[in-house]
C-alpha cells in the first residue's frame, strides 16, 4: 500500500469515510498496527503510562520519545507515522518547539507531530508549520495539563467550556494544524467540532461523530489494567494468555517437559 499523507487524511473527511488511529511504541506492535491498514500510528507520550510505568506522561523526555519513534518508524510502510512532543518540548518557545518537532522527522522518521494546547499553543503550532513540519493538534483533556486540570476530568461540560473548546478548536486550525485529536469531551461537542472545522477530527471519548478514533493499543489489547477509561473498548485479553503461557513454561521447565529432542540439537 502506498503511503498515508495529509491529502488522504483530508480527502477521508470530504468524503465522510472515517480515520483510523493508534498509538504503537516498538517495531513488533507497529508493523501489527501497520499490516492491519490503520491510517495513522501515533507514538504516544502515553508510553510513560503502559510501558514505562509511571503516573503520567510529564517523565517522558525527548530522546526516550525519538528512541520509540524509531523503531515505530522501522516498522511503517503505509501508515503515518506521528510522533507525540513531551511535556516542556515545545512549551519554551517557538525555536525549541521547532527544533524538537524537527528531531522527530529528521532522526526518528515520523511523518508528522502531535502537540497539546488550544488557543495558547496557536503561535507555537504556526511556527512549526511554517517550518514545514505538519501538525496534529490536542485539546479537551490534554494529560501534560493534568494537574493545572485536577486530574482526569471529563472537560467542556457547561457552556463556558464548551465556547473556550470551540474557539481552541478553531485556532489551532487557523493557526495551520492539518487534524485534531479531541478527547475526553461530551459526545454532542465532539460533533459540533467536528461540524464546524475543515480539518479531521480524531476522538477519543470524544463520541461517534468525530471524523476519526485513537486508542491506546495496550489498552485495546488489553495489556494494561492499571485504570480503563470510559471510552476504551477491551477488543482483546493478551495480558491473560500471555501470563498463561509463561505459567505453562515455568511448569514445563520445572517438570523436565521442556526442552524436549525436538527443541535440542544432535
Amino acid at each position: 500500500m502506498p503511503k498515508t499523507t495529509i491529502l488522504d487524511i483530508y480527502k477521508k473527511k470530504a468524503e465522510g469515510k472515517k480515520i483510523t488511529m493508534l498509538t504503537a511504541y516498538d517495531y513488533p506492535f507497529a508493523q501489527i498496527v501497520d499490516q492491519a491498514g490503520i491510517d495513522m500510528i501515533l507514538v504516544g507520550d502515553s508510553l510513560g503510562n503502559v510501558v514505562q510505568g509511571v503516573a503520567n506522561t510529564l517523565p517522558v523526555t525527548m530522546d526516550e520519545m525519538i528512541y520509540h519513534t524509531k523503531m515505530v518508524s522501522r516498522a511503517v510502510q503505509s501508515g503515518m507515522v506521528v510522533g507525540d512532543m513531551p511535556f516542556l518540548s515545545y512549551q519554551t518557545g517557538s525555536r525549541d518547539a521547532i527544533l524538537n518537532a524537527g528531531r522527530f522527522l529528521k532522526e526518528a522518521g515520523a511523518d508528522c507531530v502531535k502537540l497539546e494546547g488550544g488557543s495558547q499553543m496557536a503561535p507555537v503550532i504556526r511556527a512549526i508549520v511554517d517550518a514545514g513540519i505538519p501538525v496534529v493538534a490536542h485539546i479537551g483533556l490534554t494529560p501534560q495539563y493534568i494537574h493545572m486540570l485536577g486530574g482526569f476530568k471529563v472537560q467542556g461540560k457547561d457552556e463556558a467550556a464548551r465556547e473556550k473548546l470551540l474557539a481552541d478548536a478553531h485556532a489551532v486550525q487557523d493557526a495551520g494544524a492539518f487534524s485534531v485529536v479531541i478527547e475526553a469531551v461530551p459526545a454532542s461537542l465532539g460533533k459540533e467540532i467536528t461540524a464546524a472545522l475543515r480539518i479531521p477530527t480524531i476522538g477519543i471519548g470524544a463520541g461517534p461523530d468525530c471524523d476519526g478514533q485513537v486508542l491506546v493499543i495496550h489498552d485495546l489489547l488489553g495489556l494494561f489494567d492499571r485504570f480503563t477509561p470510559k471510552f476504551v473498548k477491551r477488543y482483546a485479553n493478551l495480558k491473560e494468555q500471555a501470563l498463561s503461557a509463561v505459567q505453562q513454561y515455568k511448569k514445563e521447565v520445572e517438570s523436565e517437559a521442556f526442552p524436549g529432542p525436538e527443541h535440542s540439537f544432535k
